[in-house]
């Protein structure tokens, strides 16, 4: 079973900076891709960032040039930098990790629990 623990929320002005971190219980190489994903409310959670086993990298539009999706390969974890932030980036941000499992027999995704950021003045 692969655990996913988010950090690094919180509150923080407009035009502020946040780095998120998402720990893995497994070596992060071993997973195909890990990417961060928000939820706000009473929208559906969207994909944010992500960045594949090879170390390509893909953002939304809205955070392109803002953000920056990196690996921590000492730590087993991938780190979001969040600069620039606006209002409009308040979400639950969770990770996600996929990866081949022999037992399930395909591709499987692990979430993490969430971490809340909050952009206000």
């Amino acid at each position: 079973q692969v655990q996913l623990v988010e950090s690094g929320g919180g509150l923080v002005q407009p035009g502020g900076s946040l780095r998120l971190s998402c720990a893995a219980s497994r070596t992060i190489g071993s997973f195909i891709a890990v990417g961060w994903y928000r939820q706000a409310p009473g929208k559906e959670r969207e994909l944010v960032a992500t960045i594949t086993g090879g170390g390509s990298t893909a953002y939304a539009d809205s955070v392109k040039a803002r953000f920056t999706i990196s690996r921590d390969n000492a730590r087993n974890a991938v780190i979001l930098q969040m600069n620039s932030l606006k209002p409009e980036d308040t979400a639950v941000y969770y990770c996600n990790a996929r990866r081949w499992e022999v037992t399930y027999g395909g591709y499987k995704d692990y979430w993490g629990q969430g971490t809340q950021v909050t952009v206000s003045s």
